[in-house]
């Protein structure tokens, strides 16, 4: 099959796209003839080094959205040739392994199906770690991103308020999603003070260095949970990055979420998968509004 791959660690230079053996489904996993690949931060900072050591050669990424070709023991929700969205490993690929997957609505395009796991799972972890509820008043940094605009969004489903923050070009797309927005940056704080005197939770998802500000805003620093700034416990908020604080439970509620509420991913644009590191360099490198997704059936 067609993967990304690389050898060693550095930028994109180091990314090769060749042939390589074909994965297959164990027990509890189902494997997909990808149609559609997220790329996420995560991936660049893997291929940068920055996430420990790594096997090589590395084939990168961890959502997309296919059919099912493979289906390994104990799976009984999904069945070969469903097409489905999921979380797993190496899918930057013609073919992969999904560990969490889940039947892809028919409404759903490939690529948006692929932009949706990573920063769905992301951002309801983080808001049940914040465990916000109707009526209740949230600060999301980075709001126009990824991760942000799913969180926006699922905030909003369960009753809050949010106030998001981003640049002055995003504020119409903040509003349509049912934020409020305020501009990014040093400052940011009173600008929020300006729109209510009380803020009951606070997520960062751009790990700009904005800690500081965002803990001003709350009560308690615990009240602040960074999912892109891993040294929110040196200040006394809170990080997540997985683990046992997983949700991919909420994926079976995806096609929920989007029949009733217009749930969806922004896209920021789509690359072949044999242009896979001009997609790594718009993620690291050229601010990205939303999802970058690698088109495997443009391969």
């Amino acid at each position: 099959m067609l993967a990304v791959s690389y050898g060693e660690f550095g930028d994109s230079s180091v990314m090769r796209v060749g042939e390589v053996a074909e994965p297959h489904a164990p027990e509890g996993r189902v494997r997909i003839r990808v149609r559609a690949a997220g790329v996420n931060m995560a991936d660049v900072k893997k291929r940068n080094g920055q996430m420990g050591d790594a096997k090589f050669p590395v084939i990168p990424g961890f959502d997309a959205s296919g059919v099912v070709d493979e289906v390994g023991e104990g799976i009984e929700h999904v069945a070969v040739g469903d097409e489905v969205l999921g979380w797993g490993f190496r899918t930057h690929a013609e073919f992969a392994v999904l560990k969490h997957v889940v039947q892809k609505p028919p409404q759903l395009g490939w690529t948006q199906a692929a932009a949706l796991s990573l920063v769905t799972e992301t951002a309801e972890r983080a808001l049940r770690l914040l465990r916000v509820e109707a009526g209740q008043t949230v600060v999301i940094e980075g709001a126009s991103g990824g991760v942000g605009a799913a969180a926006v969004q699922l905030a909003r489903i369960r009753g809050a308020r949010v106030i998001g923050s981003a640049s002055e070009r995003n504020h119409d797309f903040l509003a349509a999603l049912g934020a409020e927005p305020v501009l990014y940056g040093r400052g940011m704080s009173e600008r929020v003070r300006g729109l209510t005197d009380r803020v009951d939770a606070v997520l960062d998802t751009a790990g700009s260095g904005s800690l500081p500000e965002l803990i001003d805003l709350v009560d308690d620093a615990a009240q602040v949970v960074s999912v892109a700034d891993f040294t929110a416990p040196e200040h006394g908020a809170r990080a997540t990055g997985g683990g046992p604080d997983g949700a991919w439970d909420v994926l079976s509620d995806v096609p929920r979420l989007i029949a009733e509420h217009g749930y969806t991913a922004r896209i920021d644009s789509v690359f072949p998968l044999v242009d896979a590191a001009s997609a790594y360099d718009r993620v690291e490198r050229g601010r990205p509004q939303g999802k970058v997704v690698l088109d495997v059936s443009l391969s």
